[in-house]
């Protein structure tokens, strides 16, 4: 059996941009997509703390500090809110016994603060 857990978190990232005629997806920072094992492409989950906005996505390689809401995703929060993007990869039983999601806390800035890899 496979079950679908979280493996990549960033963690309070700070929305910088919102570009409604942009195709779609979500521009993050390189940064923050290697440290939390993020790639460009992948399906992430994104939910808005001011708002509560939940919605799907991809990511895309973005700048230094960027975390964009683009396309329809730009209706859903606004410069200076915080998300938390969400990744998830299939693991079968055997390797959920051992595995321990990589997250990233980041400051108001979208630095760096924090790389953790725990369930908790």
């Amino acid at each position: 059996m496979f079950r679908e857990m979280l493996t990549n978190k960033v963690h309070r990232a700070t929305v910088t941009e919102a570009d409604l005629n942009y195709e779609g997806s979500l521009s993050l920072c390189t940064e923050l997509m290697q440290a939390s094992g993020i790639i460009s492409g992948q399906k992430v989950d994104v939910v808005n703390i001011n708002n509560g906005a939940r919605f799907q996505t991809y990511i895309i390689d973005g700048t230094k500090g960027q975390c964009c809401l683009n396309g329809a995703a730009a209706r859903l929060g606004e410069v200076g809110d915080k998300v938390i993007i969400m990744g998830y990869s299939l693991l079968s039983d055997d390797e959920v016994q051992n595995y321990k999601p990589r997250r990233v806390l980041v400051d108001a800035a979208n630095n760096i603060v924090a790389v953790k890899d725990s369930i908790i």
